[in-house]
């Protein structure tokens, strides 16, 4: 049984279709990288399995199942920064909201509830972050508190959408090394969307590159190739292999270096399912990113 399967699936937001007829499946235990251009429908696909974003057409399935809100199998980070930022939260307060869907309250937790925020906060390397305001912590460390949140409950799919937002190269490392150790223990399989591949280089099984309501899943080699590229860019592409790191380029513009900021392309629908608790979508925010054209070429939003 595969962990996710798309059966001929259009998915389409405000008028604009995402992705045409598109057909793949990710088997249990991968870790996957979802990239592509800017607007390319990374996390529309992400809100599609969570049953947030209905298919035009198609059946979208989760471990052999059609997909549905709620779905306690999914643990789902959103695209979350500057709201958690100032919050004086303690970590382990921060955590429990997620178990039993509070978005601002605090949960009155269970001794089951404790005894899981305990697992995950231990899972993840987070525990001696428990009593300290989410105000006084990095952004690296933020983030292993949200990735602890999507394990409550013990989720086999998680969905983590660009949580590589925002954070220097050295967190960056230490947030996929992180994923890619807990994924491992726990053999369950990760969506994993970024704006940049060389990050997640190391770590990934395969690679879903999303691009003119189309989608190329395979390992990188397969994937990442001028034939491909230049079709789910709609223009002609160049990969250049430098020293284990990868560049993806159009005329003498890398064109993964232009969007560090947030996807446009939500139906702002914020009830954000967190597969098997709602609402730990604290604060959506909505930091676009702008491409700075350095050279002749053209510049994609990655």
């Amino acid at each position: 049984m595969h962990a996710l399967e798309l059966d001929h699936v259009t998915l389409a937001l405000g008028g604009r279709t995402i992705l045409r007829d598109v057909s793949f499946a990710v088997e249990s235990g991968e870790f996957v990288g979802v990239l592509g251009p800017n607007g390319a429908g990374k996390t529309t696909l992400m809100r599609a399995v969570l049953g947030l974003v209905p298919a035009q057409s198609g059946v979208i399935r989760v471990a052999g199942e059609p997909v549905a809100r709620g779905n306690a199998a999914i643990g789902y980070m959103p695209q979350i920064r500057s709201a958690l930022a100032g919050r004086r939260v303690r970590g382990r307060d921060f955590v429990a909201m997620a178990a039993d869907g509070h978005r601002w309250g605090l949960p009155r937790a269970s001794a089951a509830v404790a005894a899981d925020v305990d697992r995950v906060l231990d899972l993840v390397g987070a525990s001696a972050l428990a009593t300290r305001p989410l105000s006084e912590l990095s952004g690296g460390e933020r983030q292993r508190l949200l990735l602890a949140q999507c394990l409550l409950g013990a989720p086999k799919l998680l969905l983590l959408d660009e949580p590589l937002i925002s954070l220097d190269p050295n967190h960056q490392r230490g947030v996929v090394e992180l994923v890619r150790r807990v994924q491992r223990e726990l053999g369950i399989t990760v969506l994993f969307s970024a704006h940049e591949l060389n990050p997640l280089l190391n770590a990934l099984d395969r690679v879903l590159y999303l691009g003119n309501g189309v989608a190329a899943l395979g390992t990188v080699d397969e994937v990442i190739t001028k034939p491909v590229l230049s079709r789910l860019y709609g223009s002609p592409i160049d990969v250049m292999r430098v020293n284990g790191r990868i560049f993806v380029m159009s005329g003498d513009v890398e064109v993964e270096k232009h969007d560090h900021g947030h996807e446009d392309e939500h139906d702002h629908d914020h009830g954000h399912g967190h597969g098997h608790a709602h609402g730990h979508a604290h604060g959506h925010a909505h930091g676009h990113g702008h491409a700075h054209s350095h050279g002749g070429g053209h510049s994609h939003d990655v």
